[in-house]
């Protein structure tokens, strides 16, 4: 898809923007002039925010608040999305081994340069947990006696590829809690105690979003506080790119898998897996790659045959998400969990899981009434939310002090749906 842009920067804030397509989408209106204002000021400016709502095709159904699972493409991405299914499914093979190579490349090269990364330290993957299960699993530097660690907000399938690299390798398993409620400074402690006390450990995951609560933790700090105790990291930014706005060296951190199909708006199926240059050696070939010496990064992952679409749609998700503004997006899913969040908190009859501190939090926070802790306590809430109020949310578990219900705004969402959904969380406290 060509898009017609104008993007007149000026800091953070997106001065102007404009697109055409050959789709229905063109008559959606252009996004409001933004001016010299910061990504803050915009980011409550629900004039400008229709006009990017107004390029989502979003169900009337419900109001989705459930945005963590996968994102909505946008309008001109779902049309080039269906162009390109059409040109790969039409011209097969021919175009496959002919022609997909060249084009792919210099999308390859544009995610690398957003992530200030070289574009022989990152590699496609289907999403995170595919780059994350190849990272634990190829890691290659644990032995007997050595030790995992991973906390309660870490993603399961991603603890339980931790466990098991541990079975594999003789290694042991350290489980730690995040505290509740928290503080940056007792999150940094909390990690700080924990591998002060455990000197085995040589491997640790992070999460930068959890998508338990939607903690943002101080990667960059806690990566330099483990290289202080001899102890890697494998950085989970499954839902932190796109909902943040970062670079590598923000995160610091010398392993990290990405996903593209949430927050950057990619369609299903597309991820990143990223080693620092120097450190490739640590993480093992896949078990179906046989190279000679240490090989490339490609050889970390052996997908098959993939979405040969979905990876070339990768360039028209980051039209969009420039057209918006990175800083933009991440001023304005902020601001909407601000809405409902901050207003909540003052209620002692809900719990906000996720602190009032900009360095802590996105856009997902997750909430509990108080003495409901169970799965079964959260269903209920998730279930009268969406049937007396129209409002979809999604429980999670795992938690230690108990089960909770996350909320994750997106783009399309506006400020009247987040006070929608205070006048729903009074109405059902009302009936506890």
């Amino acid at each position: 898809m060509n898009f017609t842009r104008r993007l007149v920067m000026k800091g953070a804030a997106v001065a102007a923007a404009s697109f055409t397509t050959e789709t229905a989408c063109a008559a959606a209106p252009a996004p409001a002039v933004a001016g010299d204002r910061t990504a803050q000021d915009i980011a409550g400016d629900e004039a400008f925010w229709r006009t990017i709502a107004a390029h989502y095709d979003v169900t009337p159904d419900v109001v989705n608040f459930e945005n963590g699972y996968w994102g909505l493409m946008a309008n001109p991405v779902m049309e080039a999305f269906f162009r390109n299914t059409e040109k790969v499914n039409r011209n097969n093979s021919w175009y496959a081994r002919r022609d997909y190579y060249a084009d792919i490349q210099p999308i390859h090269q544009r995610l690398a340069d957003f992530l200030d990364a070289g574009a022989d330290e990152i590699v496609f993957t289907r999403g995170a947990t595919e780059a994350l299960q190849g990272l634990v699993g190829g890691y290659n530097r644990l032995k007997p006696g050595d030790a995992v660690m991973y906390s309660d907000l870490d993603y399961d399938s991603i603890q339980a590829a931790m466990d098991t690299q541990a079975e594999r390798t003789g290694a042991s398993v350290v489980r730690i809690t995040i505290p509740e409620p928290v503080t940056y400074d007792t999150l940094l402690e909390t990690y700080r105690q924990a591998l002060a006390a455990n000197p085995k450990v040589r491997l640790l995951l992070l999460t930068h979003i959890s998508h338990r609560t939607g903690l943002m933790i101080p990667v960059r700090e806690i990566v330099d506080m483990a290289r202080g105790f001899g102890v890697d990291c494998i950085v989970d930014a499954a839902h932190s790119w796109g909902q943040t706005d970062f670079r590598m060296e923000d995160l610091g951190a010398d392993f990290v898998g990405f996903n593209l199909h949430k927050w950057i708006g990619a369609p299903i199926g597309a991820g990143l897996m990223y080693i620092r240059r120097d450190r490739l050696a640590d993480i093992s070939p896949n078990i179906s790659e046989r190279p000679e010496g240490t090989g490339a990064i490609f050889n970390r992952v052996h997908t098959g045959t993939t979405n040969f679409a979905t990876f070339l749609t990768v360039n028209d998700a980051l039209d969009f998400h420039e057209l918006v503004g990175p800083k933009n997006k991440a001023a304005r899913v902020a601001y909407l969990r601000n809405l409902w969040a901050e207003e909540m908190r003052g209620d002692d009859r809900i719990e906000i899981l996720t602190p009032n501190d900009d360095r802590l939090h996105a856009g997902i926070t997750s909430f509990r009434f108080k003495g409901k802790t169970s799965a079964d306590d959260n269903k209920a809430i998730v279930n009268a939310l969406v049937e007396k109020h129209g409002i979809f949310t999604v429980i999670r578990t795992g938690v230690t002090n108990g089960a909770c219900i996350r909320v994750t705004p997106s783009l399309y969402n506006n400020a009247g749906e987040c006070v929608q959904l205070v006048r729903a969380l009074r109405s059902l406290l009302a009936e506890v």
